[in-house]
């Protein structure tokens, strides 16, 4: 089975977004994933002092196969440092996983299928 860890800017931490709203379609962006048969895990992170240990944490629970970062990571200039740091530390814990990069969450999947 193919493995999928998604790499996210934790939705409560983005002030003027609808968390709730990306929760959701999250969760249904997940259901996707076990549709399609993929094995899929998430990790959320805030730019802070914690972001570092659950960036080493998510990549060495297991072999993944494809590491996507999110969007919202990618596409804040001031998230750019963190940018940096999850595709280091991905690069350093599992380096054998490609690494794509959604839109949005709608687009998850596919962006991972890109890679399996």
């Amino acid at each position: 089975m193919s493995s999928v860890l998604v790499i996210g800017y934790d939705p409560e931490a983005l002030p003027g977004n609808d968390a709730k709203a990306i929760n959701e379609a999250f969760d249904k962006e997940l259901a996707r994933f076990a549709e399609r048969g993929v094995d899929v895990d998430s990790a959320v992170v805030v730019f802070d002092e914690k972001a570092e240990p659950t960036l080493v944490a998510a990549p060495t629970r297991r072999p993944w196969d494809v590491v996507v970062v999110g969007g919202g990571i990618r596409k804040a200039e001031p998230l750019l440092q963190l940018f940096e740091r999850i595709l280091n530390l991905t690069r350093r814990h599992a380096p054998q996983a490609a690494i794509a990069f959604n839109t949005g969450v709608g687009d998850t999947l596919e962006s991972a299928e890109r890679w399996l």
